[in-house]
């Protein structure tokens, strides 16, 4: 799956996020364009990675070690 820049951008800050981290702001179209993929979702408290969006980073990582 290729994601932007853009995309992917946002996708590791919602998994910041999500870990209790501080994050800048999530741009709206990429969170949408994860939402349509299924890599995060929009609930009441605001953007949310899904499993899918954390798997996909994992799998990143693994692919790309640093």
């Amino acid at each position: 799956m290729a994601l932007s820049a853009g995309q992917f951008l946002a996708l590791s800050n919602l998994a910041r996020k999500q870990a209790g981290e501080d994050v800048d702001w999530i741009n709206i179209s990429d969170a949408r364009a994860l939402t349509e993929l299924g890599f995060a979702e929009r609930n009441r408290e605001g953007w949310k990675i899904t499993p899918e969006g954390a798997a996909l980073l994992a799998e990143r990582a693994a692919a790309d070690p640093v």
